[in-house]
């Protein structure tokens, strides 16, 4: 069995922590690890797992590639898509490369795996998976299901049909449902028949493409051709972009399941959540004797029920209660416990009024390490910048800022014009407008600069990249 794990989403309703550059499957938002580790590690005890497939978006891939790399799965395949176009491409692009990998003709089982979802009953899953896994074999499409605990509206639904002779408990799919109303979500709850749509899928590769060919072959030709004209580099296989873009944008429920006639959906009860809202983080939260979920420097007086993250200062609270407030570096979100999924909302207007924070992040994270946005005028910004050992940034020059530099901790190796030197705790440098310049750390321990750019334009595109090390383009630092 392969894993084929889903890290393309963006997690808008969990903003402000998650955004577009860096989206909620790479936080560690309920342990230690990131969710797409945690996706991980519940597979890394099941007997005849496989190296994963990952796919992502190609802004995320060095997220992937670094965060893989403390994992028991960490030899993965990282497939990059050039743009979002929904599940069922991506899925796709997995099913070529499984087959094209597989050892003597296989036809290998997926396992299709959101890299947000949380499941507490790791036993129950596996079992789960075993049982899906045969009815793979046999030639199904199946899907799990979750037995619902409550009317909720946020997730969609499938009603099971006639059990399985081969396996009574699976059933076969009747519908999809779209997420339902509350008066409707109650119905559902109460017949027994429904389930919420987990995104979760076991079957074959060539299964799923024969049935995208009779379905869906738009998505199929699309895919195949993105595939046979993909680059590999470094740990990264890149899809054609110009192919890609032409493959419709569709989901795998849409494209193959509410059209199939082998479609199975196996009931699953293993405390899985999507974790789709920061409701969602309070429900599934480790709670204090006041039913508060605390992350980070709170102080909670008089407060009930409440979900309290800071990402950064102390966060206090006095006299509330059911409110979620996040506080991140450049962002606080204060919201009733009953409107989080208007988040997306407020999202989406942000979009239209083109405000920064839906995308990027005051602490922003490279592959060679962070930088974080200190202050900031019409002429002149000051960041902090973080080096990880051995770690260097790319050889490149700015039309319209000049760079100081100040080493703070650690050791810095400096490239300016023609010149390279040493620079040391309380050392600086000047970079002016035009110059060519790199900063590497050359030592064990991170670097840590403070760099102040003053000029007449100070946005992140004012560079022209020479040389990187990680293959960049465009106007990444």
């Amino acid at each position: 069995m392969i894993p084929v794990i889903l890290s393309g989403g963006s997690g808008t309703r969990l903003w402000p922590v998650s955004r577009k550059t860096h989206p909620k499957q790479f936080w560690p938002l309920l342990s230690e690890n990131s969710m797409l580790q945690e996706t991980c590690s519940r597979l890394e005890e099941y007997a005849g797992i496989q190296e994963p497939i990952i796919v992502c978006n190609e802004e995320h891939r060095f997220f992937v590639a670094h965060q893989l790399q403390n994992s028991a799965l960490g030899n993965a395949a990282i497939i990059l898509e050039p743009m979002g176009r929904n599940t069922a491409p991506a899925v796709a692009a997995a099913a070529f490369h499984a087959l094209q990998n597989a050892p003597d003709g296989e036809d290998p089982v997926l396992l299709i795996l959101p890299a947000d979802h949380v499941i507490k009953d790791i036993t129950r899953f596996h079992a789960a998976l075993a049982k899906a896994g045969h009815l793979a074999q046999s030639g199904h499409l199946v899907t799990f299901g979750i037995v619902p605990t409550a009317a909720e509206t946020g997730y969609g639904y499938i009603q099971g049909g006639n059990s399985l002779d081969e396996l009574p408990e699976a059933m076969r799919i009747n519908r999809f449902v779209e997420k339902p109303d509350q008066e409707t979500a109650k119905h559902y709850l109460n017949s027994g028949e429904y389930f919420w749509n987990s995104g979760m899928f076991i079957f074959r590769a060539s299964t799923y493409l024969e049935a995208l060919e009779q379905f869906a072959p738009e998505i199929l030709t699309a895919t195949r051709k993105a595939w046979e004209q993909s680059l590999t580099d470094a740990d990264f296989i890149r899809l054609d972009k110009n192919a890609f873009s032409g493959c419709p944008s569709d989901s795998i429920d849409y494209a193959v399941m509410e059209h199939t006639g082998n479609g199975v959906v196996i009931p699953l009860d293993a405390g899985w959540s999507d974790v789709g809202s920061w409701s969602a983080l309070w429900d599934i939260g480790d709670k204090d004797e006041n039913k508060n979920v605390i992350v980070g420097d709170v102080l909670a007086q008089d407060s009930k029920g409440c979900y309290l993250r800071s990402d950064n200062r102390l966060l206090a609270t006095v006299g509330i209660e059911d409110v979620m407030v996040i506080d991140t570096h450049d962002v606080v979100l204060v919201a009733h416990k009953s409107q989080v999924q208007k988040v997306k909302d407020l999202v989406n207007r942000l979009s239209t009024e083109q405000r920064q924070e839906i995308d990027i992040h005051a602490l922003v994270h490279r592959p060679w390490g962070s930088y974080q946005g200190i202050d900031r005028a019409e002429r002149y910004q000051v960041k902090r910048i973080s080096v990880a050992p051995g770690a260097a940034l790319s050889l490149q020059m700015h039309h319209h800022r000049a760079e100081h530099w100040i080493v703070v901790k650690g050791t810095a190796r400096v490239t300016r014009g023609e010149e390279s030197f040493i620079l040391s705790e309380n050392q600086s440098t000047y970079i002016p407008i035009g110059e060519l310049h790199r900063l590497e750390n050359p030592g064990k321990i991170p670097l840590e600069i403070i760099e102040v750019q003053s000029g007449s334009y100070l946005g992140e595109d004012d560079i022209k990249r020479l040389d990187d090390v990680y293959g960049r383009q465009g106007s990444q630092k």
